[in-house]
């Protein structure tokens, strides 16, 4: 092969080599990933259903919220792993709700130990009327700066879509 063939094979396959496919559901999908991904199972976009999220490594933490009385128990996966999972190439993702509600959340917060996109609020799933089936919750009580109004603001529930940005 000729260096500039060979050139020109690399230059085209490596794209491809990059990209990465994800399981495909065996259900009905609770969370779409798109934007700046490079790890799809449905076209373009990430897919999960809840079989895949209770797959991830789940994590549970033990908070107070400013919208539930007393510790609350979330279990789900850390926004990071699900990020990881669709190869996240972004600085930013924007959260968006089954109500359209969207927030911007900064990779700083994914990238620590922070938001978990809980699926099961003290061991019971969440049905859309209590804020799920989907909610990323951070660890409030872990960190003061968690207690403020920008964190509170990020703590989207009823999740069922991101898109990652540049």
């Amino acid at each position: 092969m000729t260096p500039i063939r060979l050139a020109l094979t690399l230059l085209f396959a490596a794209p491809a080599a990059l990209a990465q496919d994800l399981p495909a559901p065996d259900a009905d999908p609770l969370l779409t990933v798109s934007g700046e991904i490079g790890c799809t199972n449905d076209g373009d976009s990430a897919v999960f259903d809840r079989a895949m999220l209770e797959s991830m490594n789940p994590v549970t933490i033990e908070t107070e919220t400013i919208w539930t009385d007393g510790v609350q128990s979330f279990t789900g996966v850390p926004l990071g792993e699900i990020l990881s999972a669709a190869c996240a190439e972004g600085s930013a993702i924007q959260a968006t709700a089954i109500n359209d509600y969207a927030v911007e959340i900064p990779r700083a917060d994914w990238e620590r130990e922070g938001p978990v996109v809980a699926y099961l609020n003290n061991g019971e799933p969440m049905s859309v009327r209590d804020k799920g089936p989907l909610w990323i919750v951070y660890p409030y009580d872990s960190e003061p700066e968690f207690q403020s109004e920008v964190t509170y603001s990020r703590s989207i529930w009823q999740l069922d879509r991101i898109v990652v940005t540049e």
